[in-house]
């Protein structure tokens, strides 16, 4: 969610002055491009022995960011993400 106070961290890398320049939502896009993730994160990549998580995609919205994470890139089972736009009309279904 990009309009809590979450957002207000200050994900940039130290002693980069070419953040400056970059929204919250920007800083904390490149912060999970760039590997931050796990510290942002951490009970959602929580390490297991057989899978490694890896970040395929970031799409942003309107009020969150949402990042397409698994083993291998590929179709979202609509109904276990977290996404609204992903599992809203579902809901209308059952």
């Amino acid at each position: 969610m990009t309009d809590t106070t979450f957002l207000s961290r200050h994900w940039c890398e130290k002693n980069d002055t070419t953040q400056n320049h970059f929204t919250e939502k920007e800083q904390l896009q490149n912060a999970c491009w760039n590997g931050l993730l796990r510290e942002i994160l951490p009970e959602i990549c929580m390490p297991t022995a057989e899978k490694n998580l890896y970040l395929w995609q970031i799409t942003e919205a309107t009020s969150f960011i949402d990042l397409e994470l698994g083993e291998v890139p590929g179709e979202i089972e609509k109904s276990y993400s977290i996404n609204p736009y992903s599992f809203v009309h579902l809901q209308s279904l059952s």
